[in-house]
C-alpha cells in the first residue's frame, strides 16, 4: 500500500495541483463577492442598481445586486489567470529553474514538467470565467437601461430610461472592447482543440498569437469605467437623502437622514495592467532571448531518409549544449517565419562530437515542405553522385550514471520502422557486451502488423532479430516482471506514443503490486 501510495502521489500530484488551483480561484470569487459588504463605497451600486440607483435605505433582493457582484469577482479571477497563463510558456526560464541546484527534488522537477498542463488549466479558467463575466454584465446592462434615474446619472451607463442594451454595448469602451475580447478568445479556444491542431496546426499557431492583441485590448477594457465607487462616503453616507429626494409628508421622518452634499462617483483606476504587465514583460524578454539565441546559424551536416517517411537530420551549432531527453524547437524561414515546431533530440553533442540530431516524420504541411527543401526532387539533366555517410557514435563513460538497468520497449506497426535506429541499437548492444554489461539493456521489439511480415535477415541486425516479437505487448505481465526484478525500488516509466498506450501505462503505474515497486509515469510533453 505504501508503494502504491507513492506511485499515486508521483503520478497524480500534478492533476490534483490543478484541481487545487481551481479551488483557489473559487475562494477568490467568494472573497471579492463578500468584499462590498465591508465597504460602503460600493453600496450605492450593489444595493440600489436595479431600483434606478435611488439613494434609499431599503436594500434590494440579493439577486438584483448579484450582476455587479459576480462581474467584479469574475474580473478579479480573470486578471489573476491572465497574469499567470504566460509564465508556463517561458521555456528558457523554466529550463534554467529546473537545472539549478535550488530545485533538487524529483517531485519539483516533475511538477515543472507539467507547465503545459498548468497553462491549459489557466486558459480553460479564462474561458469559463469570461462566460460568467459576460453573462453578469449582460444582466447589468439590462438593469442599467430599465432602472435608469436622473438622481445618479453618473452611476449609470445608460443615457436615458429604456435605452436599447445593444446600443449601450456598441457605444461604450467596455462594451466594444469586450466584444473584441470575446471574439479573440473564441478563436483561440476553438483552434486549440485537438482536432484542429491535428488537421491544421498552422491555424492553431496563428490564432494563438492573437494573445498580443488580446492583452492590448484587455488593458483598455477598464478605461470606460463601468464599475464606479463613491468618493465622499463620509460627507454623504449610505442612506442619506438630498433635498429633492423626499416628499413634504416624509420630511419629518427623513430629516435625520438628510445631508447637504451630493454623492460623487468616479470609475475605478484601471488595475488590469498591474496584473499582466509583469508577466507580459517577462514573456517578451524570454522571446527576445530566444530570438538572440536563434540568430546563430545552424549548419545541416547530414540528411538521411528512412523508411516510413522518416527523415533524420544531423546539425551543428556553435556553443550548443544539451542533455539526453531534451528537445529543440526548429524554425525554418524558408517554410514559415513564424512557425516553431519541437522535436526530441535523438543524438546529443558530446566532447568529441559537436553534432546533434533529430528524427522527424512527414505527417503535416510544415514537415512536408521542410523535407522538400532538404531533399528536393532530382533534375534529369544533373548527374547524381552517390553520397557515402559514415556514422560515429559517442563513446561516453558509465561513471556518474545512477541508472542501474534500462528496459526499452518499442512497438511499431511495420517492420521497416525499426531501421530508423537499428544501427544505434546494435552498436549499443555490442558496446555493452564488450564491457561485460549484457543485462544493463533489456530490449523488446514488437511489430503489430502481421501481414506480409518479413525478417531483418542482415547479419548485422542479428541482435535485433532475436528480440523481435509479433503482436502487442502484454503490459501487465511486463510490469509484474519488472516489479519482481526490482523489488522495493523506484522505476521511472517514460512513454512516447499514442494516447491508448499512455492511458494503459498510466493506469498500470498507479496499481498496487506485491513487489513494493514504485512506478513513476512520465509522458513526453513539449512545454
Amino acid at each position: 500500500m505504501v508503494a502504491s501510495l507513492r506511485s499515486w502521489v508521483a503520478n497524480e500530484g500534478g492533476k490534483h495541483f490543478v484541481l487545487g488551483w481551481i479551488s483557489i480561484l473559487g475562494c477568490v470569487c467568494v472573497c471579492v463577492c463578500v468584499d462590498p459588504v465591508a465597504g460602503g463605497e460600493h453600496l450605492a451600486l450593489y444595493e440600489d442598481l436595479p431600483a434606478v440607483l435611488h439613494w434609499t435605505a431599503v436594500s434590494l433582493p440579493v439577486q438584483d445586486a448579484g450582476g455587479m457582484c459576480i462581474s467584479r469577482a469574475s474580473a478579479s479571477v480573470l486578471n489573476l489567470n491572465c497574469s499567470l497563463v504566460l509564465l508556463p510558456m517561458c521555456r528558457s526560464l523554466l529550463t534554467f529553474v529546473r537545472g539549478t541546484h535550488a530545485v533538487s527534488s524529483r517531485e519539483t522537477r516533475r511538477l515543472l514538467d507539467k507547465s503545459k498542463t498548468f497553462h491549459v488549466a489557466c486558459g480553460v479558467s479564462i474561458c469559463i470565467f469570461s462566460v460568467v463575466h459576460v453573462s453578469a454584465h449582460l444582466v447589468n446592462v439590462v438593469n442599467f437601461s430599465v432602472s435608469y434615474s436622473d438622481d445618479f446619472p453618473a452611476l449609470n451607463l445608460a443615457r436615458y430610461k429604456g435605452e436599447d442594451p445593444k446600443l449601450i454595448i456598441l457605444t461604450t469602451i467596455p462594451g466594444v472592447t469586450g466584444l473584441f475580447l470575446v471574439l479573440i478568445l473564441f478563436l483561440m479556444f476553438t483552434s486549440s482543440s485537438y482536432c484542429v491542431r491535428l488537421f491544421n496546426y498552422e491555424i492553431f499557431w496563428y490564432t494563438h498569437n492573437l494573445f498580443i492583441v488580446f492583452y492590448i485590448i484587455l488593458m483598455v477594457h477598464m478605461v470606460g469605467g463601468a464599475l464606479k465607487y463613491q468618493t465622499n462616503i463620509e460627507a454623504h453616507p449610505p442612506g442619506c437623502l438630498t433635498a429633492n429626494q423626499s416628499s413634504t409628508s416624509q420630511r419629518r421622518e427623513d430629516e435625520e437622514r438628510r445631508c447637504g452634499e451630493e454623492a460623487h462617483f468616479q470609475p475605478h483606476y484601471p488595475q488590469t495592467w498591474l496584473w499582466v504587465s509583469g508577466p507580459l514583460c517577462l514573456y517578451c524578454a524570454e522571446r527576445f532571448y530566444r530570438y538572440i539565441r536563434s540568430s546563430d546559424p545552424v549548419t545541416i551536416v547530414t540528411v538521411i531518409r528512412h523508411p516510413c517517411d522518416v527523415v533524420e537530420l544531423r546539425m551543428l551549432k556553435k556553443n550548443f549544449k544539451a542533455r539526453p531527453g531534451q528537445y529543440v524547437v526548429l524554425n525554418c524561414p524558408g517554410v514559415s517565419s513564424f512557425e516553431n515546431h519541437p522535436f526530441t533530440l535523438t543524438t546529443c553533442p558530446t566532447e568529441k562530437k559537436e553534432t546533434f540530431g533529430i528524427h522527424l516524420r512527414v505527417v503535416g504541411d510544415w514537415t512536408e515542405r521542410f523535407t522538400q527543401m532538404l531533399l528536393p526532387q532530382p533534375r534529369m539533366d544533373l548527374e547524381i553522385l552517390p553520397m557515402v555517410q559514415q556514422r560515429r557514435y559517442p563513446k561516453d563513460g558509465w561513471t556518474g550514471f545512477r541508472l542501474q538497468r534500462l528496459y526499452f520497449v518499442w512497438v511499431c506497426r511495420e517492420l521497416q520502422s525499426f531501421y530508423w535506429f537499428s544501427e544505434l541499437l546494435c552498436a549499443l548492444h555490442h558496446k555493452l557486451w564488450q564491457e561485460n554489461r549484457p543485462d544493463y539493456f533489456n530490449l523488446k521489439l514488437y511489430v503489430s502488423q502481421k501481414d506480409n511480415l518479413q525478417s531483418m535477415s542482415e547479419e548485422k541486425y542479428r541482435p535485433l532479430t532475436s528480440r523481435l516479437l509479433v503482436g502487442r505487448p502484454r503490459w501487465k505481465l511486463l510490469f509484474d516482471e519488472i516489479g519482481k526484478t526490482n523489488k522495493h525500488k523506484r522505476v521511472g516509466v517514460f512513454c512516447c506514443g499514442p494516447k491508448g498506450i499512455s492511458k494503459t501505462l498510466h493506469k498500470l503505474c498507479n496499481s498496487a503490486r506485491s513487489s513494493g515497486t514504485t512506478f513513476e509515469f512520465n509522458k513526453e510533453s513539449f512545454g
